[in-house]
């Protein structure tokens, strides 16, 4: 049973639940590396309201099942994260990058922007004291932002002020989202040029991180980990419950396998997966 009405963070589910597209607004499908991938395009304030999403580009990259590191399918799917990063030309014009990995690592469905965090590769230092050796890779720092219940500071202001300190050319946020449908938990992974506004999809709005509060581009990559307990059933009190698999830790840590390794290909050029786990691991 699907409610169309249950929350979501997806814009490809929130057209799909459309029965026509709206004006402004453009949905298709992809296929990158084997993977299936959802692109919608928010280009009217009526599409933006149709879909309650904020004017912009929403690409979903569509698993068929989940993805681990030793999977045959995980290049593929790494190699369609890189693609999808680099279909924002704020990524591609820029030589340094912020990335703000948010959530709570002590909340497992809340942990894959801090999982994400494990797998990066960090440069700013090298670049600066090594020039000539990392001269082939992105100026890339990375922060940890917590939660404003056990840091007292909003991520949207921890990001900005880090902003001011590092001077990022573009800045990319990574956290949990929340889906309307139980079969996208941990299979789908949307990035989107609109920035992100954290605890939205579970109904605890915080500050919103975009390119108007930083000053920078914002690109937000995140993937679904709870649905809306109101897509299983018609109970009123399902309305204020979330539900999750009952092995999100393993699928939480997979999938910031999978998004970390897709950035550190897109941020970096001439890296392999090889490459990556020799450096990281």
């Amino acid at each position: 049973m699907q409610n169309k009405f249950a929350r979501t963070d997806l814009a490809a589910e929130s057209a799909a639940r459309l029965d026509t597209c709206p004006e402004g607004v453009t949905a298709d499908t992809l296929n990158i590396h084997g993977c299936s991938v959802s692109r919608v395009v928010i280009a009217s304030d009526a599409g933006a309201q149709a879909l309650g999403k904020p004017i912009g580009k929403y690409l979903t990259l569509e698993m068929a099942d989940y993805v681990t590191r030793r999977g045959q399918n995980f290049p593929d799917c790494a190699a369609a994260v890189r693609d999808l990063l680099r279909f924002f030309p704020a990524v591609e014009r820029a030589k340094s990058f912020l990335i703000a990995c948010l959530g709570n690592r002590a909340v497992t469905p809340d942990a894959v922007g801090p999982c994400v965090s494990d797998s990066l590769i960090v440069t700013r230092h090298l670049k600066s004291s090594l020039p000539e050796d990392f001269a082939a890779f992105s100026s890339v720092s990375v922060l940890r932002t917590g939660v404003l219940g056990t840091t007292g500071i909003e991520s949207a202001q921890a990001i900005r002020a880090m902003c001011g300190l590092v001077h990022p050319d573009c800045v990319i946020a990574v956290d949990a989202l929340a889906s309307g449908e139980i079969g996208r938990l941990c299979r789908n992974v949307q990035l989107c040029d609109t920035g992100i506004s954290p605890g939205s999809g579970v109904g605890n709005d915080r500050a919103e991180i975009n390119e108007a509060y930083l000053g920078c581009p914002v690109i937000a990559v995140g993937v679904p980990t709870v649905a809306d307990a109101s897509a299983l059933c018609d109970d009123e009190g399902a309305e204020c419950l979330f539900v999750t698999p009952r092995n999100i830790d393993e699928l939480v840590k997979s999938a910031a396998k999978l998004i970390a390794y897709g950035i550190d290909l897109a941020l970096h050029d001439g890296l392999t997966i090889a490459d990556i786990d020799a450096l990281i691991e």
